[in-house]
C-alpha cells in the first residue's frame, strides 16, 4: 500500500510528531511506501509530492511547523479540483490519504470521501475548536506560550503602573484566551462567545487599580464588544471564506486609556503562539493520533477522524467531527468571571 500525507491550514506545533508516527508505524508495521504532498490540499492537487522514509522522520520530533508545508487552499474553489485530485493519486499510486488538519482541512477531507477518496483524518488547530474531539494538539503549546507571556507582562505592567492588553488568536473561539488567561493571572478575559461590555470592563480595570495592582486584560482575536462589530486586518477573504481578524486588543487599550485616564499599551501575540518547540504534551497526543490514524487505514476506515475522548483515542466520522464548532461554553466562562477585576 502506498498512502500520501498531507497537513493543511495553519501550521502547529506537533504536525511533525504526527508525520513521525504514521510514516514509522506505517513503515515498521506495515511495510507501507509513504508520500509527502507539499502545501496542504495544493499537493495533490498539482502533483507537488516527496517521498518520506524512516531516515525523513528520523529526528523532528521536536520540530515546530511542518516539513511538508502547509497552505489554504481550497480544491473545491478550483475548477475541476477533485478530478484533478484524483489523477494524481491514481499517477502516483496512492492508495489512501491521511489529511492533518483543522476545520477547513477536514471539512474538504469529508467531501472527498463522499466522491470516492479515502481519507483518514487529524485534528490539529492551536484554537481547540475542531468538535468531536476533547482536544487537539497544537492547544496546550500555544496556551503555554500565551501563559508565559502574560507572565512576563505582569512585571513590566506593575513597574510602570499600566493597564495591559493581550490580544491572543481565538476566531470564534475564546479557548486560548480562557486558559493562558486563568493560567496568568488575568484581570479580565474576553472571548469571542460573549459580547464584552466595555463600562463593566472598565470597572474591572479601575478595581484591580484601586488595589495598588496593574491589570491584564487577555482579549481573544474575535471577541466583540456589545454592539460593535469585528476587528479586521483586511477584508480579504481566503480559499474558505476567512478574513484576517485582529486590532480589538488595541482598539480596547485606547478605550480603556480614554476611560480611565491611565497609562494603557496593547501587546498583540500573533503567530508568536504558533512557532516553536511543541510541549511534551502535544508531541504524546500527536503521536497517538498518529498511531492510530494508520490503523484506520489498515482498517480501510476512512471517512474517519481520530479524536481525543478523556484518554482513550477514538475513531469519529468526519461528518461529525466537522459539524459545528466547539465554543467555550457559557457556564465556563461565567467560573472565571469570580477571578475578574
Amino acid at each position: 500500500m502506498r498512502v500520501g500525507v498531507l497537513t493543511g491550514g495553519g501550521d502547529c506545533p506537533g504536525l511533525n510528531a504526527v508525520i513521525r508516527a504514521v510514516v514509522r508505524k506505517g513503515i515498521e508495521v506495515h511495510g507501507w511506501d509513504f508520500v509527502g504532498f507539499r502545501n496542504g490540499w495544493n499537493g495533490p492537487l498539482t502533483g507537488d509530492s516527496r517521498p518520506l522514509g524512516l531516515n525523513d522522520v528520523e529526528d523532528i520530533l521536536t520540530r515546530g511547523g511542518t516539513i511538508l508545508r502547509s497552505s489554504r487552499t481550497n480544491p473545491y474553489k478550483v475548477e475541476g479540483g477533485v478530478d484533478k485530485i484524483k489523477q494524481v493519486l491514481a499517477d502516483q499510486g496512492v492508495d489512501a490519504l491521511i489529511a492533518i488538519g483543522g476545520e477547513d482541512t477536514l471539512g474538504v477531507a469529508k467531501r472527498l470521501t463522499d466522491d470516492g477518496v479515502g481519507v483518514v483524518g487529524v485534528p490539529k488547530t492551536i484554537d481547540n475548536d475542531l468538535g468531536a474531539t476533547d482536544y487537539t494538539f497544537g492547544f496546550d503549546t500555544a496556551v503555554s506560550i500565551a501563559t508565559e507571556a502574560i507572565d512576563r507582562l505582569h512585571t513590566t505592567a506593575e513597574s510602570h503602573h499600566r493597564a495591559l492588553v493581550v490580544e491572543v488568536m481565538g476566531r470564534h473561539a475564546g479557548w486560548i484566551a480562557l486558559h493562558s488567561g486563568l493560567a496568568g493571572g488575568a484581570s479580565v478575559i474576553l472571548v469571542p462567545e460573549k459580547h464584552f461590555n466595555v463600562d463593566q470592563v472598565v470597572s474591572w480595570v479601575e478595581r484591580r487599580f484601586e488595589k495598588e495592582y496593574a491589570p491584564i486584560i487577555v482579549v481573544a482575536e474575535g471577541a466583540l464588544p456589545e454592539g460593535g462589530e469585528e476587528k479586521l486586518l483586511t477584508g480579504e477573504k481566503d480559499a474558505f471564506g476567512h478574513v484576517r481578524l485582529g486590532g480589538i486588543g488595541t482598539w480596547l487599550a485606547d478605550e480603556i486609556a480614554h476611560r480611565t485616564g491611565k497609562e494603557s499599551r496593547a501587546v498583540v501575540l500573533g503567530h508568536v503562539q504558533r512557532g516553536g518547540t511543541p510541549t511534551a504534551y502535544d508531541r504524546v497526543l500527536a503521536t497517538r493520533f498518529g498511531l492510530n490514524a494508520v490503523d484506520a487505514v489498515a482498517d480501510g476506515d476512512f471517512g474517519v477522524m481520530v479524536a481525543l475522548k478523556g484518554t482513550d483515542i477514538v475513531r469519529v466520522k468526519l461528518s461529525e467531527a466537522t459539524a459545528e464548532l466547539k465554543t467555550v461554553p457559557v457556564e465556563r466562562y461565567q467560573e472565571a468571571e469570580v477571578f475578574f477585576g
